[in-house]
């Protein structure tokens, strides 16, 4: 499910951050508005050198000027970040995105900041904010996410794919097994309905982070409730998420096609996230945007981060408490 972010309207760009990113922006007399920084999560597939990314970072800046944005990285290299969106433990990659924020100058200093997640970054940036969250989150939006998880593994289209193939094999052979539970990304959001006591017994990841299991992380729900917007865009062609509808937590039933939208689960009615909390306070967004798999235009992106990542007014917004820290057992 390789999620490789192509962006056909925008050319390649070098960007760089400085310190410089939070200058205000005095769009009235008397008002000071400053972008907040913003923290990009890329997909499965990717490294944090691609052009395509840094295009985005470009971009976000252009449309908001001052924006500082930061990409995050896990490992030394592109060839181990890349290497790292298929093998490694999700729980354990939290803990190093988790520390990896809280020590960036900027960021750790800002009064919060926004967040971007391309397809499994996106999921991971919502446990982010539900088992840290510091620097807090003000808005997430997430392109073709698997917030539901996938139910179906889609095979590697690249020959000498050695990352893509190597993953692909595990997961077929044993994705119950604890040695593939706390290896292979992809299976740590691996959800199917017929499957559920297997999963909710073995998931490593999303099973937690959905709060699923009967004894449900209160903090969670606190922590997520805390964001001024959380938009969710789906795919209109996506044939790469299966199914897509778990872009907006929806739950397909493989066998006869039928989609439980978010709002009829019990995940929803019981407020296992405080996703209903955040609905009534107009505060959830579902987006449909046109193409496949993060084939996404410079226009959707732009109109994005206009909505979503604009200047906002610091000192009036902001008397945000100290986050409340989650110990994964």
């Amino acid at each position: 499910m390789r999620s490789l972010l192509a962006l056909p309207l925008l050319a390649p760009a070098i960007f760089s951050c400085t310190s410089a990113a939070l200058l205000p922006l005095n769009a009235h007399d008397d008002v000071e508005l400053t972008p907040l920084p913003l923290v990009i999560w890329h997909g499965l597939g990717d490294d944090y050198g691609r052009e395509g990314l840094k295009a985005v970072a470009k971009l976000a800046e252009e449309t908001n000027p001052g924006t500082y944005v930061h990409i995050v990285k896990l490992g030394n290299t592109a060839d181990q970040d890349r290497e790292a969106t298929f093998f490694g433990n999700v729980t354990i990659q939290l803990e190093q995105v988790c520390a990896q924020l809280a020590k960036e100058p900027i960021l750790s200093t800002a009064p919060a900041v926004n967040a971007l997640g391309f397809s499994q970054g996106g999921q991971f940036l919502r446990a982010y904010i539900q088992r840290c969250n510091f620097p807090p989150v003000r808005n997430l939006v997430t392109f073709g996410s698997q917030h539901n998880g996938i139910s179906k593994f889609q095979s590697c289209g690249v020959r000498g794919d050695w990352l893509c193939r190597g993953s692909e094999a595990l997961l077929r052979l044993g994705r119950w097994s604890t040695f593939v539970q706390s290896r292979v990304v992809p299976a740590q959001y691996f959800r199917d309905p017929e499957e559920i006591p297997q999963y909710l017994k073995h998931s490593n990841f999303l099973a937690d982070i959905n709060n699923e299991r009967e004894v449900k992380n209160e903090t969670y729900k606190h922590n997520l409730m805390k964001l001024n917007k959380f938009a969710m865009y789906v795919f209109e062609d996506d044939v790469t998420v299966v199914p897509k509808e778990s872009g907006f937590f929806g739950e397909k039933n493989m066998t006869t096609g039928h989609v439980t939208p978010l709002k009829e689960r019990t995940l929803y009615k019981e407020d296992w996230l405080g996703l209903q909390a955040l609905d009534n306070q107009g505060k959830l967004d579902f987006r449909t945007v046109p193409g496949e798999h993060m084939q996404v235009s410079e226009k959707n992106l732009a109109s994005a981060f206009k909505e979503y990542f604009g200047p906002i007014e610091i000192e009036e917004e902001f008397s945000i408490q100290s986050p409340v820290l989650v110990v994964q057992n």
